[in-house]
């Protein structure tokens, strides 16, 4: 049998009232407070508009003043100078950090290195280019990505590089009206005995095989001629010729065919090879913008109404608590 006493209309009807009570007790809490707002708006009014003016006048300053540029310089690191180029980039960005412009304008030759704010770089990744005709590369990344992420082993700071171009950002706060900086950048890098007698080591080495290649290349011609005359000359003589096909014709052809497409990569090494550091291209004046970039014409008056809300109200808590203190003492 229950024990539970139905509960009766009348107490049902009371907690109703309470619940209803504390519903107008709330609502009317918020109704206070929105009025003392607005009473602490109406009767501060003139220390708030004066706040507003000088953030948006100061906001619109800093905007005009402050502002952050990018310029982008491609490079192709040659003769396996890429640690080389890592490594003399966060030289000139600690150095930027320092705030070390000795070494700025007379080492790496820049006239104005207090525009400078820093300099970093970054691979661009380009798998494709990276296995092509490189079987040995191809199996090292299939290797690393049975192993882990195929995006990690990409992104990986080993493989990244290897990649063949490289981007260099370097950040200022005013615009750059010419290339001098990049330019300086570029000397700087090149400047290295080591790399320029690999250099010239390697451009000799492309130079003679170019010669050997050309050279087996008009041999190669030369046989085909004579072939091409003695066919001829069977044919005339209306005499049946059986070519057996173990002649290695094709493969002389093929042989050819690969060393005319040697010769043109080498054309291209030549031209990426007059410098150690070669840049391939540059943009200049790139302004960054931002989640607050720009904006802190509008920024600046809220932070300084708010600021003078919170310390208000932090000065009336600190009075009010300071009374109780004294009664109760």
């Amino acid at each position: 049998m229950s024990t539970k006493v139905p509960q009766s209309q009348e107490d049902q009807e009371i907690d109703l009232l309470q619940i209803s009570k504390k519903i107008n007790d709330f609502f009317q809490k918020i109704n206070t407070s929105i009025f003392r707002g607005i009473q602490f708006f109406i009767k501060n009014k003139i220390v708030v508009l004066a706040l507003v003016i000088i953030g948006f006048g100061l906001g619109m300053f800093l905007d005009k003043t402050q502002k952050n540029y990018e310029h982008q310089i491609i490079v192709a690191p040659n003769f396996e100078s890429t640690d080389y180029l890592y490594a003399k980039v966060n030289l000139i960005d600690s150095k930027i950090k320092e705030g070390d412009t000795v070494f700025l304008k007379s080492t790496v030759g820049i006239l104005h290195p207090k525009k400078f704010k820093s300099i970093e770089i970054e691979p661009i990744a380009d798998i494709y280019k990276l296995i092509e005709n490189k079987p040995e590369n191809f199996e090292l990344i299939k290797l690393m990505a049975d192993n882990g992420d195929i995006k990690k082993t990409i992104d990986d700071n080993l493989t990244s590089k290897n990649y063949r171009y490289h981007k260099i950002s370097v950040f200022t706060d005013s615009v750059v009206i010419d290339n001098e900086i990049m330019e300086s950048l570029l000397n700087f890098f090149n400047k290295t005995e080591y790399f320029k007698k690999i250099q010239e080591a390697n451009l000799i080495n492309v130079k003679a095989k170019m010669v050997q290649n050309d050279t087996t290349i008009s041999q190669i011609n030369n046989v085909l001629k004579e072939f091409s005359t003695n066919v001829n000359g069977s044919q005339k003589s209306d005499k049946l010729v059986y070519y057996n096909e173990n002649t290695q014709l094709n493969d002389v052809i093929k042989t050819k065919g690969d060393l005319v497409k040697e010769q043109g990569y080498h054309r291209l090494e030549l031209i990426g090879y007059d410098k150690i550091i070669k840049d391939i291209s540059t943009t200049l004046n790139i302004e960054k913008t931002g989640l607050f970039y720009g904006k802190k014409k509008l920024l600046l008056p809220l932070v300084f109404v708010f600021g003078y809300i919170f310390l208000s109200f932090f000065r009336a808590f600190y009075r009010k608590q300071k009374l109780i203190i004294e009664n109760n003492n």
